[in-house]
């Protein structure tokens, strides 16, 4: 057989081609093939040429025995018949035992693929035996040290020989799978995969073959990671930086990736990573200036934000040239949730490939580093995962780095660290290839970082290298490891270092005695100038696809945006986005929806949330602003009331049959993207902030199912999206829409948590708002990219709204006006006399239409109701207006559907508080304090939400708060 994988299965696919070599057909032909098999001229050339192809088939023994006729042998089993029955007869002798060992020759290599990383030599430290795998071992298949020198057939290996005896096959399987790396990737279903990870490793068994100049580099680099550590480590006794000595071989790894990465096209890579070793990677990697690190070591950088970070959580960019060109590097900012950066890191990366029109990720590479037990242990890895090969999420492939140390934390102990064999495990749920190496054997280092990129950038899939290596010192450097692990600590201690046992490797080598010593001095040298440790890292280079973040900055909340459209301009988009092709055939439900939108488009009927969104949307993409929707059910709405999708109902394929009007309403439009997302919020969320990161021109919006699960991603609302910006000044301007409305659906489906967001909200660092028409959000989502201010955005959105006669709105405010912060009373009769108004009710929200609907029952006309539809950054100057309309107003009630330890009360009396009159008392009406956001009893909702209305016009209780 040749050491293709296809020769034999190209001649199948041949003969499966041709119908007429099956079924009714068959007795012809294998009439035609007795013929043939008893004499090859007796057939017509055309078959004659077909059996002989089939003859190149390899026999089921892996022999190249050619076949025999059939007949024959099926009259003697018909004689045998008629003598008695048929008796199984085992062939004797050397014959059958050939036969067996030829079978158990592929158990043995199929072993090895599988499972040879099980006794690969990978544990610096040798802290125990390996592992005794029986299927490793010859004797497991009845094989004796007589068989040693018996010659089989190898030619379904890469090793270079078609026959191999015992003893070579053994050994070439050992150095390729047994050695400094450990492959794992026969679990990957895809044949073409397996081959080339087999060809690539068989071929050259593992092994390197770097030059003089490849392994002085890698030298080089291992001399960086270790100089900068000692260095640090002398200079600032004690102070924290999560040291990556016992890892040193990752920086070759990191700078590996980065050149083989350019050499193939990248011009872009994304890097993220925690703690652990972070510092070594901005200066050693990137080209951060070392005197720059030294100043934040001693306090004197530059404080300039608000909170600021501490230094080995900080990100930084710079460009580097490699053997393709100019690579631009990015590591992001990063709290100490280890892992919550990698969907940012990913949205990131999609948000550079859309920009480029780059939908493989041929130009844009995401770089993760892991430790060993973040990566097995956090949950947002297998979130992250699992977006990997989904349409909105794909970034082509990322390549996975584990700084595997062995120990998390204090734990070490296999009993108590994870509870799969490998940290890596997780990824075989995606079928990412898993390269273990032992990181004392840096080329083995550099090796499996070649293949690996070299794999990600053909299969345009993740891929994973597991540096298994060793942490010197403790988890920080106040810390004593020694304490819990003594074991491990005593080995540590006995171990000179990575570089240096390469060094003695280079120096038996001939490439010079005093090499390592002599890089080390200069690295030091290099060091105490403060000067790079990378050369060249470009200081002018500017790709085209950088963005420009100047028009964004410093920009204030109260800054006014033209959200308002011509008339001209609504009913042209409107027309277009409510004509449907003839070829598609909507839901009966769907047309319905549809030919309502386009009675809204023309004036008939008021517009209603549905539409009021469409519109927003529309005109964004009509204008050059690309929309970008994700969350579970956001194409259907999970209220059914946005339908961005149409679902051909006549559709034969599962994967055709779908129209987005949305991508349809203007020539030359910018994309419109609606994603139903996997069932996940932390990687979903965290992924479209690291979208918005990098593209401020995209209305980037993530929708919850309904908003009590955004609690689901609280690590990115609380450490990236409330915070990023104090933190590590960067801007961004995500959405978030979050269901949320008390209407009796239980605890899980009525609070999108308000009161935790408005507990986030200083600095200015978020807008929230609770918008309660349908002008309201056409203008907030249109406010969110017109005007130049970049700040999240959280949109307390509505469910029984969305189809409430009275939340819609006339034409006339789409194309007038913009965003209300306040919307005043609109009772012309209340408006008219104010002086009569004794009580002023403000609320945010549903409940306003409660409200109202109570006082019209009562027949007040003392009573005002205003409406707070922007909670932060509290509009004070517009609200504070509204109050002193109403002179004679001696109570001011805050009025809400949430509990009193939720919901805006605790934060919004201090904002009335500051607005009110002199005399005037403010107090609350709402449910009382609950540990539950809401109840699950139906008749007790109904209750809570009767009582909390009718105390908003009763007489003030409990807490009273007054001027």
């Amino acid at each position: 057989m040749s050491n293709s994988p296809s020769n034999g299965g190209n001649v199948y696919v041949a003969y499966q081609n041709n119908s007429y070599l099956f079924g009714g057909n068959a007795p012809y032909v294998e009439e035609m093939y007795e013929k043939y098999l008893e004499n090859p001229g007796s057939v017509p050339d055309n078959w004659r040429g077909y059996f002989d192809a089939l003859q190149h088939v390899p026999a089921g023994d892996g022999s190249d025995a050619r076949d025999v006729p059939h007949q024959p042998v099926i009259n003697a089993f018909a004689e045998r018949a008629k003598q008695g029955g048929t008796k199984v007869v085992v062939a004797a002798g050397a014959d059958s035992d050939l036969g067996r060992k030829r079978v158990a020759v592929q158990q043995l290599i199929a072993a090895y693929r599988n499972v040879g990383s099980r006794w690969a030599d990978l544990d610096p430290l040798k802290r125990t035996e390996r592992d005794n795998i029986p299927e490793l071992d010859p004797a497991f298949y009845g094989f004796s040290d007589a068989d040693f020198e018996t010659v089989f057939n190898t030619s379904n290996t890469f090793f270079g020989k078609e026959v191999m005896s015992l003893r070579d096959l053994l050994n070439a399987l050992r150095e390729t799978y047994c050695a400094s790396v450990g492959a794992e990737y026969m679990y990957i279903s895809d044949q073409t995969q397996k081959r080339w990870w087999q060809e690539k490793l068989e071929a050259i068994r593992s092994k390197p073959a770097f030059n003089a100049e490849k392994k002085k580099a890698i030298l080089d680099r291992l001399t960086a990671a270790e100089g900068l550590e000692r260095f640090l480590h002398t200079k600032y006794v004690g102070q924290k930086r999560f040291s990556l000595e016992g890892g040193e071989s990752f920086i070759a790894a990191m700078d590996e990736v980065i050149q083989q990465a350019g050499a193939q096209g990248v011009q872009e890579i994304v890097i993220g990573m925690a703690h652990r070793g972070r510092l070594n990677v901005l200066v050693n990697i990137l080209g951060k200036m070392p005197k720059d690190l030294f100043a934040e070591f001693d306090h004197t950088a530059p404080e300039d934000l608000p909170a600021g970070d501490v230094k080995y959580h900080q990100g930084f960019s710079s460009d580097v040239t490699t053997p393709g060109g100019p690579v631009h590097l990015s590591l992001a900012f990063n709290p100490s949730h280890l892992e919550i950066v990698n969907p940012v890191v990913e949205g990131s990366v999609r948000a550079r490939m859309d920009r480029r029109g780059d939908p493989l990720g041929k130009q844009v590479l995401p770089v993760l580093v892991h430790g060993d037990a973040a990566f097995a242990g956090q949950g947002v890895n297998q979130e992250t995962l699992a977006l990997a090969a989904t349409r909105g999420y794909t970034t082509g492939g990322t390549v996975h780095l584990i700084i595997n140390n062995q120990i998390g934390f204090t734990t070490s102990d296999p009993r108590d660290l994870r509870s799969t064999l490998y940290c890596t495990d997780i990824v075989k749920g995606v079928e990412a290839p898993v390269l273990h190496v032992n990181g004392d054997d840096p080329e083995a280092v550099v090796l499996a970082t070649q293949l690996a990129l070299e794999y990600r950038m053909t299969f345009r899939k993740d891929v994973v290298l597991d540096i298994i290596c060793f942490r010197k010192l403790g988890h920080n450097e106040q810390d004593t490891p020694s304490l819990t692990q003594p074991l491990m600590y005593k080995k540590i201690s006995a171990h000179p270092g990575t570089r240096k046992l390469y060094a003695d490797k280079l120096a038996a080598q001939g490439l010079g005695e005093t090499l390592g010593d002599d890089m080390a001095k200069a690295y030091r040298a290099a060091l105490d100038a403060g000067r790079h440790t990378v050369d060249p890292v470009l200081t002018n280079f500017k790709s085209k696809y950088a963005v420009d973040w100047s028009p964004f900055l410093g920009k204030k909340w109260t800054d006014a945006g033209d959200t308002a459209i011509p008339m001209a301009e609504w009913k042209r988009l409107a027309g277009r986005l409510t004509t449907i092709p003839e070829s598609v055939s909507p839901h009966q439900l769907v047309k319905k929806v549809y030919a309502d939108r386009a009675a809204m488009g023309r004036g008939d009927i008021p517009v209603d949330w549905g539409m009021g969104e469409h519109m927003a949307f529309a005109s964004l993409v009509a204008s050059g602003f690309p929309v970008r929707l994700s969350g579970e059910d956001c194409g259907r709405g999970t209220f059914t009331h946005r339908h961005a999708v149409i679902h051909d109902q006549n559709r034969e394929k599962w994967d055709t049959g779908t129209y987005t009007p949305l991508q349809n309403v203007a020539d030359n439009q910018a994309p419109f993207v609606v994603i139903d997302s996997i069932l996940s919020e932390e990687a979903v969320l965290g992924f479209e902030y690291g979208y918005a990161s990098n593209d401020p021109n995209t209305l980037v919006i993530w929708e919850a199912q309904f908003g009590d699960f955004a609690n689901g991603a609280q690590v990115v609302i609380d450490q990236f999206i409330a915070s990023g910006e104090v933190k590590w000044g960067r801007v961004n301007g995500i959405t978030l829409m979050l269901p949320h409305g008390y209407e009796g659906q239980g605890p899980e489906h009525s609070s999108a948590r308000l009161e935790r967001f408005m507990q986030l909200a200083a600095d200015t660092n978020m807008q929230i708002v609770q918008p309660t028409t349908a002008s309201q959000i056409f203008h907030i989502l249109r406010r969110q990219v017109i005007r130049n201010l970049r700040k999240p955005l959280v949109i307390f959105t509505p469910k029984s709204l969305l189809r409430n006669k009275d939340a819609t709105s006339p034409l006339s405010e789409f194309t007038k006006g913009s965003f209300q912060t306040v919307i005043p009373e609109s009772n012309a009769d209340v408006v008219k006399n104010a002086d009569k108004v004794k009580r002023l009710i403000c609320c945010s929200g549903k409940v306003y239409y409660d409200l109202v609907k109570k006082r019209d029952e009562r027949g007040d006309d003392d009573v005002a109701i205003l409406r707070v539809e922007q909670l932060y950054p509290f509009p004070h100057k517009v609200f504070g207006a509204e109050v002193k309309k109403y002179p004679n107003a001696t109570d001011i009630v805050w009025c809400q559907d949430e509990p009193q330890n939720q919901g805006a009360w605790f934060f919004v009396q201090h904002y009335i508080h500051e607005n009110m009159l002199d005399g005037q008392k403010l107090g609350y009406a709402g449910r009382a304090a609950s540990a539950s956001p809401a109840v699950g009893y139906a008749h007790l909702h109904q209750e809570q939400q009767k009582t909390l209305i009718e105390a908003a016009f009763s007489k003030l209780k409990g807490f009273i708060l007054t001027k």
